[in-house]
């Protein structure tokens, strides 16, 4: 007696299976966010995804003058801004590949989360852990723990050089 042939996924997984994997990385200005970047980007190189990149604009908790706040939600939209694009600009040149670039406004956390529940076509996060002996970093702590997220999480050491990082991609 045979085994009956499997059954083909679903149609949504099927439809996914298509899709080129979509790598988000959280860009930022600490100096693993540079490790993650090269990271996805090249896992992305070298399975035919996509990178898609997160900054977050954190304008500080002034509250004070209205005019004063609205001119540091610009400054802080406008560094992410550029944070964003020296990011998508890194992405291009390891690789020709033309990032998504995202800008949310609050709390990175809630922002991140946001994202992955709203993007389905993203496949894996990627962050990189900071060496320092303060811990990790505050998305690595939440997110390594999982439960807040629908999808894998790689967490690449923030120590890792260029060449550790295209032998291990």
């Amino acid at each position: 007696m045979s085994a009956a042939p499997p059954s083909p996924p679903p149609e949504p997984a099927r439809a996914a299976l298509l899709r080129p994997r979509k790598f988000l990385v959280v860009v930022d200005k600490t100096p693993e966010c540079k490790v993650a970047i090269r990271f996805a980007t090249r896992r992305a190189q070298h399975t035919g995804g996509r990178v898609s990149l997160l900054c977050v604009a954190q304008p500080a908790d002034f509250q004070q003058w209205r005019g004063v706040e609205e001119i540091m939600k610009d400054e802080a939209h406008q560094e992410a801004e550029n944070l964003i694009h020296n990011a998508a600009k890194l992405v291009n040149d390891l690789s020709g590949i033309f990032s998504e670039l995202v800008i949310a406004h609050g709390a990175p956390k809630d922002c991140l989360i946001e994202i992955l529940k709203n993007d389905k076509d993203i496949s894996i996060l990627v962050l990189a852990a900071s060496p320092s002996k303060e811990g990790p970093g505050p998305l690595v702590s939440t997110f390594a723990t999982g439960g807040a997220h629908p999808i894998p999480v790689t967490i690449v050491p923030g120590s890792l050089s260029d060449d550790e990082i295209d032998v291990l991609a």
